[in-house]
């Protein structure tokens, strides 16, 4: 009697979720847009800010390549499953484990989504610009490529110089300082806080 009444409320709890699954998703929705959840994600957000420019700051010092792509509204799912998955907290010797050269994930681009880093050795599509400069290489065009068909913030090291460069909105800047990549991330988080609010 009693396994009739404990695979009864098996099947019973599996019946109710899916019975209610638009609704307990739009109740997952509303409890990721309050106050309390935004701000928690946002002091998340200044961390992984501070860890990404810490650790781009490092590849650029030993001259590592380098290819992270911040997503913001735009799901990027396709390219996620090109990588291979992490679902680990963002930190700077993290990133600079995976762009080592040594490393079999430096090869393609990391994947922030969430305040997590998402994947690694992701392929990215790239540039159809054909004002591109083509000195720059692939992984420049890659990280202008993804921003031309979402609105992902991607940032590039070079390799070859040494350089932080960064693409959003299909444009390309290039050789900036970390102070000035983190005033733009630090920019576009405020932007995304306003949009949220308003």
């Amino acid at each position: 009697m009693s396994w009739l009444f404990e695979n009864l409320r098996t099947v019973w709890l599996v019946g109710f979720v899916v019975l209610f699954q638009p609704e307990l998703r739009r109740m997952l929705i509303y409890l990721g847009q309050t106050r309390l959840i935004r701000m928690l994600i946002k002091g998340t957000s200044e961390q992984v800010v501070d860890e990404v420019v810490a650790g781009v700051s490092q590849l650029a010092r030993h001259s590592y390549g380098g290819l992270i792509v911040l997503l913001r509204n735009t799901g990027l799912k396709t390219i996620v499953e090109t990588g291979t998955k992490l679902q680990a907290e963002v930190s700077a010797p993290l990133i600079v484990s995976i762009f080592n050269p040594r490393s079999p994930l430096h090869d393609g681009a990391v994947i922030i989504q969430d305040n997590l880093i998402d994947a690694a050795k992701c392929i990215l599509p790239l540039s159809q610009d054909k004002n591109f400069d083509a000195s720059l290489g692939m992984r420049h065009r890659a990280g202008l490529g993804i921003t031309e068909e979402s609105d992902a913030f991607v940032i590039i090291v070079s390799e070859e110089r040494g350089q932080i460069s960064y693409a959003f909105e299909g444009k390309l800047t290039l050789n900036v300082t970390a102070d000035e990549l983190r005033e733009s991330l630090n920019a576009l988080m405020q932007t995304q806080k306003t949009i949220k609010e308003a």
